[in-house]
């Protein structure tokens, strides 16, 4: 096929509101480099990250839940690696068809459908968990096109599921798996999902679920029938105080002032893994609860290669199924996120730019 010389999308020109997420109908393609592919994206998903990094939480400088930011303070190092380079297009969540090769890519095909880990692992022996995430580090999928490190791709093809399905899945069940991988959770392991509403929640609701474990979920009571069809055991209501050491892990992707009732719920010898702070990243601890208990503290962002091709896995074999609740074009995105962020919808949001 012909490659067009520039392509429609969603260009981040500086941190704030949804006002500095700009249509552009004149963004240059980028020819795939040595090593790359380039993929026309099907469908990209909606994820705290981008709304993180549209306003600056990243920041250290940033002390409030995303809710409560204010978008026109002036930050300057509010991705994930510190400042980012704008105009940028973000979009962590991706599926897409194949559609030029760069040089030295032998190993994919023209057509192929693919898609992509959120946060890549690129590894050296200085820096054993470092990684680059796509739509921070480097232009992602908000926009009818996107460029890929190969080694970073992975194939889809034989999957069942749809390319909005698939488009949900990297960084809700990505993360979702690298929790309970770090967390080391196991069959018969007694489980309690904060947000486990939200996509991540919900995917770890399902991949614990696989794993054998029993789950307690967290989620409003307008939520819990779908925590509950997601493979929960039972649910509690948000701000309720979970039963104190009767879990053998707690996957937290909430924090906040109900922090400490968390680390209470778990077990002698239990795991808390983090991935999230949405009700806000500066809580209070008792030490004496986490060293008297021999408690292990697990924060999880990078993931190894083989924890996504794991899922990647999964994804063909049709094991797995997100819940999406709503799509929109991609030049609604700024109420996408806006009805992201009200937490009105469980599960995931998804975006279909234009074809």
């Amino acid at each position: 096929m012909t490659l067009p010389e520039t392509m429609s999308g969603v260009q981040l020109t500086r941190h704030g509101g949804p006002e500095t997420l700009v249509w552009n109908d004149d963004i240059p393609v980028r020819k795939p480099g040595a090593g790359e592919v380039l993929v026309r994206v099907k469908a990209a998903g909606v994820n705290n990250t981008d709304v993180n990094t549209r306003i600056g939480w990243y920041s250290s400088a940033v002390t409030n839940s995303t809710a409560d930011v204010d978008p026109d303070a002036e930050i300057e190092d509010g991705g994930w690696s510190g400042a980012l380079p704008f105009p940028l297009i973000q979009g962590g969540d991706l599926c897409g068809e194949i559609v030029a090769l760069g040089e030295g890519v032998n190993n994919f095909e023209v057509g192929m459908r693919v898609t992509s880990a959120t946060v890549q692992a690129v590894p050296t022996k200085e820096e054993p968990t470092k990684f680059v995430t796509i739509g921070s580090e480097y232009d992602g999928a908000f926009a009818q096109y996107c460029t890929l490190p190969a080694d970073q791709v992975f194939d889809v093809s034989a999957s069942p599921l749809s390319d909005q399905e698939i488009a949900a899945l990297p960084c809700a069940f990505g993360t979702a798996m690298g929790l309970l991988t770090r967390a080391q959770v196991a069959a018969g392991d007694r489980v309690l999902i904060t947000g486990a509403s939200g996509g991540v929640g919900m995917a770890a609701v399902q991949l614990a679920k696989l794993r054998g474990a029993e789950i307690t979920g967290i989620a409003s009571p307008a939520k819990q029938a779908d925590v509950l069809a997601a493979g929960a055991r039972d649910c509690i209501a948000r701000g309720e105080v979970p039963q104190a050491q009767s879990y053998n892990v707690v996957i937290d992707l909430v924090g906040g002032d109900d922090w400490p009732d968390f680390i209470n719920a778990l077990k002698p010898s239990g795991r808390y893994a983090v991935s999230g702070a949405i009700a806000g990243p500066i809580v209070a601890a008792d030490l004496r609860t986490i060293y008297l208990n021999d408690l292990t503290l697990l924060g999880s962002t990078y993931q190894p290669k083989e924890v996504f091709a794991e899922l990647v896995e999964l994804i063909n074999d049709g094991k797995i199924k997100p819940l999406i609740s709503k799509t929109y074009p991609l030049s609604d995105i700024a109420t996408a996120q806006e009805d992201f962020i009200s937490k009105q919808y469980p599960g995931k949001l998804v975006l279909i730019p234009p074809q």
